[in-house]
């Protein structure tokens, strides 16, 4: 199991909670020590554009401060596809997130869609044939949605408020796909803006997930980042999260 991350995602690049100084801190420092922790380079222009427009592209350069570490950010997914299939499953600790950029558009502290472009990469280079995107973010990944809408081979879900877990091992039974990425957003947390996931909910997520992958996949599984907010459990739960994951 590794841990993609870079000490630039620690710079607060907008005023958004998703940009919050010590965010990426409270994480890192929950897993520092028990993962190996890799660096990603920079995404390139034309990874964007695996999935965004190029009216979309200039807008973010536009946001000079955001534009870099969105790269990086990218470049983090990327390189957490890339470990993949190389046999281990990994976790990008990026920001800032994605699921909420849809290809000419972009919101909810979202600039690049990461986990859209990553997967799409796999896809055009052929390690790929067919994919599915699980989101367990507390909101809908409508720019991952987008992006996928009309796609045979990758599939986009978006696991509910209750019944999550019997619902994602539903969803993982009926699919045929060569990797699972996640969508992991940690603002569903009981003490977080959803209120409605313990610790132990996002262990037993993170264990579906990786048994489904080794069943079906050859263990091929990768993750990045999305929201959570509240720094006093954040840690906490992506931690409990890669214990059921890795």
């Amino acid at each position: 199991m590794k841990v993609v991350f870079h000490e630039k995602y620690k710079e607060a690049y907008t005023s958004d909670p998703a940009a919050a100084p010590g965010r990426m801190e409270a994480i890192a420092s929950a897993l520092q020590g028990l993962y190996e922790f890799v660096e990603p380079k920079p995404a390139t222009d034309n990874d964007v554009l695996l999935i965004h427009t190029i009216n979309h592209l200039n807008y973010v350069k536009s946001l000079t401060r955001v534009y870099e570490v969105a790269l990086l950010a990218v470049g983090g997914a990327l390189k957490a596809a890339e470990i993949a299939f190389e046999g281990e499953p990994a976790f990008a600790l990026i920001r800032p997130p994605g699921h909420h950029a849809s290809p000419n558009e972009c919101w909810g502290f979202c600039y690049f869609n990461n986990v859209a472009i990553a997967v799409e990469k796999l896809m055009r280079t052929g390690k790929a044939k067919r994919a599915v995107i699980v989101d367990f973010d507390l909101h809908f990944g409508d720019g991952t949605n987008e992006a996928f809408k009309n796609r045979r081979d990758v599939e986009y879900h978006h696991l509910p408020a209750l019944d999550f877990t019997s619902d994602l091992e539903r969803f993982l039974e009926a699919k045929d796909f060569d990797v699972i990425a996640v969508s992991a957003g940690f603002d569903r947390a009981l003490e977080d803006w959803g209120g409605l996931m313990s610790a132990r909910d996002y262990e037993e997520v993170g264990k579906v997930i990786r048994e489904f992958s080794q069943r079906k996949c050859d263990g091929r599984r990768f993750a990045v980042l999305e929201g959570g907010y509240n720094h006093e459990v954040l840690g906490r739960n992506v931690k409990a999260f890669l214990e059921g994951f890795k």
